[in-house]
């Protein structure tokens, strides 16, 4: 059953989604989810949700700050800090939930935010199971020999709640930009790929009338300490599945493999054969969702 929801985020910024609760005897492991670049819930996270409800887990699916249902200012505006602070109050909402054993929690993120799961589950022992869904994992020529200098201050700017960190200072901004291409849209396009044209214009666009394509970007790049996934996920420590896609041009299929290859175990890969947007739907979201499902059950 699905409930509309409202929860605090960081600052008491309200953050709207929805709360899946399967029809099983309570408590029951919890999922976290959230979208990526620029995307909102209605992009097909409900799909997943469904899954995993259907499996039995209570899933927490929510917009983030600044986008679609969710408040924040200024709108359209994504910084990764402050999104992946989001992920933990999400984590502790979810886990003050009756319904849910906050013992077993898992997080879930695809493309943008699903390396935004790779830096909350290093640094939130919370998390007991990650879910990285064709995952920006990594920035391309990057050498991650050694990182645990690099990490300790990823991981220290991510729990810093005194309102002057990377999550909330001025800093580096890009932008604006839109998303993709478009007709009458006189910005520089972000993800120029055809793939991505497709997916944001017809399917995001068809799916979610909160979904707009224009964002700019604050802290995402040329920060110190540099947000960097591919920093974290050697640090992980806890069961990791990720879902690469062999022909992926946004989030570099290299780099995300890489980054699998530095990840501890107990860890799982799951290949999706195509372009980035395949696992969204049809057979790729079946082979997807199922490998995801799977894995939650069995690490929760």
């Amino acid at each position: 059953m699905r409930h509309d929801i409202v929860f605090p985020g960081f600052g008491g910024t309200c953050l709207r989604g929805w709360l899946y609760l399967p029809e099983r005897p309570a408590p029951v492991p919890g999922v976290v989810m959230a979208h990526g670049f620029s995307a909102v819930k209605e992009m097909d996270l409900d799909c997943f949700a469904d899954v995993f409800c259907g499996a039995g887990l209570a899933v927490l699916v929510y917009d983030h700050r600044n986008f679609g249902a969710s408040d924040g200012v200024p709108r359209q505006e994504i910084n990764p800090w402050a999104q992946a602070r989001d992920y933990r109050y999400a984590l502790g909402w979810l886990g003050q939930r009756p319904e849910v054993d906050a013992a077993r929690l898992g997080i879930w993120g695809s493309s943008f935010s699903g390396g935004e799961v790779l830096v909350v589950g290093a640094c939130d022992d919370r998390v007991k199971a990650v879910v990285a869904n064709v995952p920006m994992a990594g920035l391309p020529g990057v050498e991650y020999g050694d990182t645990a200098a690099r990490f300790a201050a990823v991981r220290a700017m991510l729990l810093d709640e005194s309102g002057r960190g990377l999550a909330d200072g001025e800093g580096v901004v890009m932008g604006p930009v839109c998303v993709v291409p478009e007709e009458g849209v006189e910005l520089p396009a972000f993800l120029p790929q055809p793939e991505s044209v497709a997916y944001f214009l017809q399917r995001g666009r068809q799916r979610a009338a909160t979904w707009q394509n224009r964002v700019t970007l604050r802290n995402a790049f040329g920060t110190e300490p540099a947000y960097d996934p591919g920093v974290c996920v050697g640090h992980l420590g806890k069961p990791l599945l990720m879902v690469v896609a062999t022909e992926d041009r946004l989030a570099d299929t290299a780099v995300a493999l890489a980054a699998f290859e530095r990840a501890q175990e107990p860890k799982r890969l799951e290949l999706i054969v195509g372009h980035h947007f395949l696992p969204y739907a049809g057979d790729a979201f079946v082979q997807a969702s199922a490998a995801a499902r799977d894995f939650l059950l069995e690490h929760l």
